[in-house]
C-alpha cells in the first residue's frame, strides 16, 4: 500500500514536472523562431539560372530529380520538358509541374527546393541608401527599376543621381553612371539601363 506521504510528494513533483517540460519545449520553439531561414528555402526566394533544384514528386520517385536550372532559364524534368523556372518561387514551379504532370498521373503532388543556389554570377545587387539592401535573383531583361523597386526604392538619404553600377566585363569592372532621382521624379526612362547578371547598383548618401 502506498503510502500518503509518498503520494503528496509525487501531487507536489508532478506539477513542477510539468512547468519544466512546458518552459523547456518553450525554449526550444524560441531558439527554431530565431534561427534565420536560408534565402533558398524563403517563401519569395526567385529561381535564378545556375539554381540546382530538387524536384519532388509524392509517391512517384522515379520522377523525383535533382536538376539545374539552364542559362535559357528552363528546366527539364521526366515528363516535362523544358518548362520555365527562372522568375518563379520554388511553389510557383511545383504548381507549374503539377499541371503537366496531371495529364500522366492522378493528382500528383510536387515540392520543389532550391538545394544549391547560384553564385553572385546569378544575382544583381543593390547597396548604400536603399531600403533594403540584397541580391535577388537575375532574370533576362531586367532593368535598374525592376531592381529599384525589389529592395523597396531610396532611401530619405539618397543622392540618386550620384548612383552607379559597377559591373564585370572582360575581366575588368566597369562603372555605369545612372540618374536615379531623374528616372523616380521626372520619369526620365532613358535612365532605365539595362542589368547584366552580376550588377552592383552602388546608391550613395547625400552630403547634404
Amino acid at each position: 500500500m502506498v503510502k500518503l506521504s509518498t503520494l503528496k510528494r509525487v501531487g507536489v513533483a508532478l506539477p513542477l514536472f510539468l512547468i519544466w517540460l512546458a518552459s523547456a519545449f518553450a525554449g526550444d520553439i524560441s531558439l527554431k523562431a530565431d534561427k534565420p531561414v536560408p534565402a533558398a528555402q524563403a517563401a519569395n526566394y526567385v529561381i535564378g539560372p545556375g539554381d540546382i533544384l530538387q524536384v519532388f514528386v509524392w509517391r512517384n520517385p522515379e520522377l523525383s530529380v535533382t536538376v539545374p536550372v539552364r542559362p535559357d532559364g528552363r528546366v527539364s524534368t521526366p515528363l516535362v520538358e523544358d518548362m520555365v523556372a527562372v522568375g518563379k518561387t520554388p511553389s510557383d514551379l511545383a504548381r507549374d509541374i503539377e499541371k503537366t504532370l496531371s495529364e500522366y498521373i492522378r493528382s500528383p503532388q510536387v515540392n520543389v527546393i532550391v538545394s544549391t543556389p547560384a553564385g553572385v554570377l546569378s544575382q544583381v545587387k543593390a547597396v548604400g541608401q536603399v531600403k533594403t539592401p540584397q541580391g535577388i535573383a537575375y532574370r533576362e531583361g531586367m532593368r535598374v527599376l525592376d531592381l529599384l523597386l525589389a529592395v523597396g526604392g531610396m532611401t530619405d538619404f539618397a543622392a540618386g543621381n550620384r548612383s552607379k553600377i559597377m559591373r564585370q566585363e572582360n575581366a575588368t569592372t566597369i562603372e555605369v553612371k545612372v540618374r536615379l532621382a531623374d528616372l523616380i521624379n521626372k520619369g526620365d526612362m532613358s535612365q532605365n539601363v539595362v542589368l547584366k547578371s552580376g550588377d552592383v547598383l552602388i546608391v550613395p548618401e547625400s552630403m547634404l
